[in-house]
């Protein structure tokens, strides 16, 4: 059931038809601290419950980012741990500040993980997948409009890499908030757009 939080924001965003990114990434970073630990592990169990409802990930090669407990990110570990009982291969993000660029490693076991200075989760070693191999990547977000436009935290990590998938796998974004927000504003051709979003109570395609 939505809060009134939630109504209030729905009027607003009613009322405004564009917003900036960073406007856009205000307003959820602060939405994001009004959640509890256990509003964000309920979240977090929707959210996977409904990506094995909505998408057949057996066998499949899929990206998971795994959460920034300082960002309040969707907690991804169940997705991991049951796409792995479902013998899906599954990578996880490692980022080169030196190149800004993002490749993606085989995840097998929490042993591999370091912090990075960011409070990312990464992979200290394992294999590398590369772009072309994937058919699904779920991908990190602060918000997302009716079109499928996704604002991140604004480094491009995610859009560089996206761009060099194939036509046949399909961007999937994990929102923690079921509303979509106004059109953002300032997007550009560097900007990757989703195929998918899901919602802790709702499933968006964008055509």
């Amino acid at each position: 059931m939505a809060s009134i939080y939630d109504w209030f924001l729905y009027l607003y965003f009613s009322l405004i038809l564009r917003m900036t990114k960073n406007e856009l990434r205000k307003v959820y970073l602060d939405k994001r601290k009004a959640l509890s630990p256990k509003m964000l592990e309920d979240i977090s169990e929707k959210i996977c419950k409904a990506i094995f409802s909505n998408f057949q990930l057996e066998k499949k090669k899929i990206s998971l980012f795994l959460p920034i407990e300082l960002k309040r990110e969707i907690n991804t570990y169940k997705i991991w741990e049951k796409a792995m009982s479902f013998d899906a291969l599954v990578a996880i993000p490692k980022i080169n500040e030196k190149t800004n660029d993002l490749k993606q490693v085989l995840f097998e076991t929490e042993d591999q993980l370091e912090i990075s200075p960011y409070g990312i989760p990464e992979p200290k070693k394992g294999r590398v997948i590369a772009a072309e191999h994937f058919d699904y990547i779920f991908v990190p977000l602060l918000a997302f409009d009716k079109e499928g436009n996704r604002v991140g935290y604004g480094k491009g990590y995610y859009d560089r890499f996206l761009k060099k998938c194939t036509p046949r796998c399909k961007f999937i974004g994990l929102s923690l908030f079921d509303e979509y927000g106004p059109d953002v504003e300032d997007i550009n051709f560097r900007d990757i757009k989703l195929d998918y979003c899901i919602t802790p109570n709702e499933f968006y395609r964008f055509d």
